[in-house]
């Protein structure tokens, strides 16, 4: 899984009639967008350090779509955004 910062994380629920979860990508711990994350959770507006599993996807918007620029935890180069669309693990 790759990801940059202003994608969504979206988690689906483990369990049925459960909501799913999603939130922004607002930080990157590799520099090759690799897991974990800082995602802004929808839900509660909390900022949380994420190790995703297995009912996680990425949604990747076009760079048009970022009103930031990325910017990540640590030296490494910003990763390139890629056009919207969906990562599975």
């Amino acid at each position: 899984m790759r990801a940059s910062v202003g994608d969504r994380l979206i988690v689906e629920s483990p369990t049925t009639g459960e909501p799913r979860r999603d939130g922004e990508i607002v930080a990157l711990h590799h520099a090759d967008g690799s897991p974990p994350y800082d995602v802004r959770w929808s839900d509660s507006g909390r900022t949380t350090l994420v190790f995703p599993g297995p009912g996680a996807h990425v949604h990747h918007f076009a760079p048009a779509d970022h009103a930031r620029s990325p910017r990540q935890h640590g030296d490494g180069p910003g990763l390139q955004q890629s056009e919207g669309h969906d990562d599975d693990f």
